[in-house]
C-alpha cells in the first residue's frame, strides 16, 4: 500500500506519522501539508519540512498552555512530539554527534513530557533499575485507585521510542481498564541517545529488571502482566518470555523468529557470503552502492550500525545473527498472540516460523492488506491492532466464565 509517495520508505513513515492520529499523535491536515512540501526521497526537505511543522505546533501547545487552556495545550504537544520523532528519522550520518539529532529527539521527549503531565489519567515517569544503570520509563495508570490492575509492559523496536508507546498502545489500553508501563531498552530511544547503551539479543537481561520493578507497584496485579514486542520487540519480547516465566501473557507485533536472516534475504548470495566470512573490503562497496538507490535500505543499515555499536554496515549484519528464536521458543510458556501484517515488507514470512516454533499456547491473527492493516505492525489501521490484541488480553487475561 502506498501512501502518498512511490519511495516504500516515504510512504511507510508518512503512514505511520498519520496514523497515530487516532490516539493524538497526529491532525491529518498538518500531516498533508507537511508532505505536500517534501519531494520524493528528500531526506533533507524531510527534516526542514517536519521540523517546521513541529515548531509551529509546538508553540501552539505552548501558547495554550501559558493562557490556561489545558485540555489544549496538551493535544498540540502530543502532536509536537511525534512530529519531532518523525522530522529526526533519516537524520543517520553520525547521530550521537549530530546536534541537529540530538536537538530533535530531545524535543520529542520534552514535549511529550509536558503533555504526559496534562493527561487526565495518571502518569508517572520511572527509572527501572537495570545492571549498574536505569532505563527510563513511563508508567501510565487507569485511575489514582491504587487498585492492582492488569498491566501490559510494551517494548518497542529498531527505531521507536518510550514516547511512541502511547499513540501504540498506551491510550487504548487505558481505555479499557489496563495499566502501561513502557520503557527505553537498550539500542533505544534515551538509553541509546542519552546513556550509549546498544542493542542485546538476550533481552532477558533486559525484561526481568523490568519485571521486578512492575512487582514492586502495588497498582500493577502480580498475576496479570502482560508483555508485547514492537516490531524488533516481537523478537526481543519473545527471547525474554523464554526465560521470564512471571507473565501472564505474550503480543507479539510483530512475530519475529530470525532478525538475521530478515537482511540475508535481500541480498544476493555473494554478498552474504563476503560478509559472513569478514571480506568488508568486498562486501562494504557493493553495500555503499546498494544504499545509494534505497532510501530504506540506506536508513536502515546506518540506523543499525549505530544502534548496534557497529563499526561498519557489514559488522552490524553480522551482529544481527544472535537475534533468533532457534533453540528457546519452545522454552515461551504463557499464552501468546503472534500478529502479522499481510504486506509486511520487512518481516515476510516470520510469523510463522513463531508460530511452529512455540509449544506453548498460541494465536496467529494475519491482518489483511484489504482492512488497510496490511503494513509493518499494521500502520494506518492502529484501531483495528488495537481491537485485536486487546480482545485477546480480555479474553486470555480474564477468561469467561
Amino acid at each position: 500500500m502506498r501512501f502518498l509517495y512511490e519511495d516504500e520508505s516515504f510512504s511507510f513513515e508518512a503512514l505511520r506519522a498519520a496514523g497515530f492520529a487516532n490516539d493524538g499523535g497526529a491532525d491529518l491536515g498538518e500531516v498533508l501539508t507537511t508532505l505536500r512540501s517534501i519531494p520524493e526521497g528528500d531526506e533533507d526537505a524531510w527534516l526542514r519540512q517536519w521540523r517546521r511543522t513541529a515548531q509551529r505546533v509546538h508553540a501552539i501547545g505552548t501558547d495554550a498552555l501559558t493562557a490556561g487552556h489545558r485540555v489544549s495545550a496538551r493535544e498540540a504537544l502530543l502532536r509536537a512530539s511525534n512530529y519531532y520523532r518523525t522530522a529526526e528519522f533519516y537524520r543517520r550520518d553520525d547521530p550521537a554527534n549530530d546536534p541537529e539529532a540530538k536537538a530533535l529527539s530531545a524535543a520529542s521527549r520534552e514535549t511529550f513530557a509536558t503533555a504526559a503531565g496534562l493527561l487526565d489519567t495518571p502518569v508517572e515517569a520511572v527509572r527501572i533499575p537495570y545492571q549498574d544503570t536505569t532505563l527510563p520509563g513511563y508508567l501510565f495508570l487507569v485511575d489514582d485507585s491504587g487498585l492492582p490492575r492488569p498491566t501490559l509492559v510494551f517494548t518497542s523496536g529498531f527505531d521507536s521510542t518510550l514516547e511512541e508507546a502511547w499513540f501504540v498502545v498506551g491510550a487504548a489500553a487505558l481505555r479499557r481498564g489496563y495499566n502501561v508501563l513502557a520503557y527505553d531498552g537498550p539500542g533505544q530511544g534515551a538509553a541509546l541517545r542519552e546513556q550509549g547503551l546498544f542493542f542485546r539479543p538476550d533481552w532477558e537481561a533486559v525484561v526481568t529488571p523490568v519485571v521486578d520493578y512492575a512487582l514492586t507497584r502495588p497498582e500493577i496485579d502480580p498475576d496479570r502482566i502482560a508483555l508485547l514486542g514492537y516490531s524488533l520487540g516481537g523478537y526481543l519480547t519473545a527471547r525474554a518470555a523464554a526465560h521470564e516465566h512471571r507473565l501472564a501473557a505474550l503480543v507479539l507485533d510483530d512475530g519475529l523468529y530470525d532478525y538475521h536472516d530478515a537482511h540475508a534475504r535481500m541480498m544476493p548470495p555473494f554478498l552474504r557470503e563476503w560478509i559472513e566470512a569478514g571480506r568488508d573490503d568486498l562486501s562494504e562497496p557493493v553495500l555503499a552502492l546498494l544504499m545509494q538507490v534505497s532510501t530504506q535500505l540506506r536508513w536502515a543499515l546506518r540506523n543499525g550500525v549505530w544502534t548496534f555499536g557497529a563499526a561498519s554496515a557489514s559488522d552490524y549484519i553480522r551482529r544481527t545473527v544472535d537475534y533468533t528464536l532457534e533453540g528457546v521458543a519452545g522454552l515461551i510458556e504463557c499464552p501468546t498472540l503472534i500478529l502479522e501484517a499481510e504486506d509486511d515488507q520487512f518481516f515476510h514470512g516470520q510469523p510463522q516460523l513463531v508460530e511452529a516454533a512455540l509449544t506453548c499456547p498460541r494465536t496467529l491473527v494475519t491482518l489483511p492488506e484489504a482492512e488497510g492493516a496490511g503494513e509493518h505492525c499494521h500502520m494506518g489501521a492502529m484501531a483495528r491492532f488495537q481491537q485485536v490484541a486487546f480482545d485477546w488480553l480480555d479474553d486470555t487475561l480474564t477468561p469467561k466464565a
